[in-house]
């Protein structure tokens, strides 16, 4: 039979034909946001019209900054913005290529030098993001017939490595040394093993039970990854992360770190041994194909190790503020969890009482994040609250008097949530 074009007009042989399911059925269908615009909470994608800094400008309103990760106060520091602009002016806005070809600078390796001894490993890989870095590594590292065992609050990007990665994930409940062994006990004992926490976990502000971790990876022959995100220029000495404060940095073989909070750019790293990061540097499929961090990154990131090193007062301040804050919180009434870092969550519960408590904050002033499922279990949403060194006690005083009312307003206290 040959084929015959349809004329403009003609009937279609085939109806049906009209009505199979698209692709995009589940783009149409999905109205979650509009009802959150309709509704007036909807909390995502708001435009930021300054820097950085403990005050923003959004939309207009000037605003205490309670929901960014700069925690050193780093993102607009005179001299990082300096050498991120003669970056520019002596490379260019970018590399035009992956690390593995074209796309390698002299900065490029100065950085990952200097990574690797601020954290104490023999070497580091520099990523164009975090979220590469996680993906990359893990996924290039567990094969076939091999485990991850991964804290239950692992970030999405270590979740997505796993995903990528041909190897067995088993979970094991939060920061539960008794459960993580349980598991490492029924995984076969010849069978490779990588044990992968969060340093600092994002929402909840906890620190992981690094010591336990370190002695069961050595009692069932498995490596250690930390995911030192939030650890990084937060905890240790100099701000060198999770595992050099507990004085673990030789037991723990993988230390990975992102540019996008402490240090006041945009990147990831990954340290350890020398072998390791020759092995990632030819097979982490986001490193290799990527194109290369910008020199505008790269240099921001020098200059931050630099400041952060001869400006160790800002650690304290932190520090300082981060007591102050966690204090001022409990003695009103909220339940802050295990938090023990810069990260303070306030637990609310509900998903709708979250964003109208979010609203309220925001219309008051306060620049803060609403955190709701699946960035945690149903039940247990939540205020997510970061504190800078740059926060005066002022500020912090001040947030604590409209939380106080807010608290109230919702009956946070009254209902134990």
């Amino acid at each position: 039979m040959s084929y015959k074009p349809r004329e403009a007009g003609m009937a279609i042989e085939n109806p049906a034909a009209l009505k199979q399911p698209s692709i995009l059925d589940k783009c149409s269908a999905f109205r979650i946001p509009d009802d959150l615009k309709a509704m007036g909470i909807y909390p995502y994608h708001r435009i930021i019209e300054t820097g950085q800094d403990t005050e923003v400008t959004v939309n207009g309103q000037r605003m205490l900054m309670l929901g960014s990760n700069s925690y050193l106060e780093l993102t607009t520091h005179p001299r990082i913005k300096e050498r991120a602009a003669e970056a520019v002016r002596l490379y260019g806005t970018g590399c035009a290529g992956s690390r593995f070809l074209n796309g390698t600078l002299p900065i490029h390796v100065e950085l990952e030098r200097k990574l690797a001894a601020f954290v104490g490993k023999e070497a580091a890989l520099v990523f164009p993001t975090g979220f590469q870095t996680n993906t990359g590594v893990i996924s290039s590292l567990v094969h076939k017939g091999e485990y991850i065992v991964g804290d239950k609050y692992i970030h999405a990007c270590i979740m997505d490595g796993c995903m990528l990665s041909h190897g067995s994930l088993v979970r094991y409940d939060h920061n539960n040394m008794g459960d993580l062994e349980e598991k490492l006990a029924k995984i076969p004992a010849h069978a490779p093993k990588l044990i992968v926490t969060d340093g600092v976990f994002s929402m909840e502000g906890d620190i992981c039970d690094l010591p336990g971790i370190v002695k069961l990876a050595g009692m069932y022959g498995a490596q250690v990854m930390v995911d030192d995100a939030h650890g990084i220029g937060v905890l240790g000495p100099g701000g060198a992360g999770t595992a050099a404060h507990f004085g673990l940095t030789d037991q723990v073989d993988l230390i990975m770190g992102t540019f996008s909070k402490s240090l006041a750019a945009i990147g990831g790293f990954i340290a350890g041994s020398e072998r390791t990061i020759n092995y990632l540097m030819h097979m982490a499929r986001p490193y290799v194909f990527s194109a290369s961090a910008s020199p505008a990154s790269v240099a921001a990131v020098l200059a931050a190790l630099e400041v952060m090193a001869e400006e160790p007062e800002r650690l304290d301040r932190l520090w300082e503020n981060t007591r102050f804050l966690k204090k001022g919180f409990d003695e009103i009434g909220y339940d802050t969890g295990r938090s023990e870092t810069p990260v303070i969550p306030l637990m609310v519960g509900e998903f709708d009482l979250c964003l109208k408590m979010w609203q309220y904050l925001q219309e008051a002033g306060i620049f803060v994040n609403p955190v709701v499922p699946p960035a945690v279990p149903q039940g247990r949403s939540l205020i997510r609250i970061s504190v800078t060194a740059g926060h005066t006690r002022e500020q912090l005083s001040w947030a604590l008097e409209v939380f106080e009312k807010a608290g109230r307003h919702f009956g946070l206290f009254e209902q134990g949530a």
